[in-house]
């Protein structure tokens, strides 16, 4: 039995990541990137963990960067929402 030649994996260049992650920033979702992008969504997860800066060694000082990066990242998802609803309010009704 034949086994099939291995596959490279294919490299990315820090432009093409810097992209992909600025696309799932923007993004509604880190899975959207992905597909629009045609890679697979565990790697942009992989590259948006490894861009975060590491965490403080005290471990009280690590919950609190952790907190405050959920409730950053919470406010970031309200403003998106709040900018769509102006969005759409914004439009005169048309009949």
């Amino acid at each position: 039995m034949e086994k099939a030649p291995p596959t490279k994996r294919p490299r990315y260049d820090a432009a093409f990541r810097a992209e992909a992650l600025r696309l799932a920033s923007e993004s509604r979702s880190t899975l959207a990137a992905a597909r629009a992008l045609n890679i697979d969504a565990k790697r942009i997860y992989a590259w948006q963990k490894a861009a975060q800066p590491p965490l403080p060694a005290d471990p009280g000082e690590a919950a609190e960067v952790r907190a405050l990066r959920a409730a950053n990242k919470r406010l970031a998802q309200e403003l998106e929402i709040l900018k769509k609803a102006i969005a759409i309010f914004s439009h005169p009704p048309t009949l």
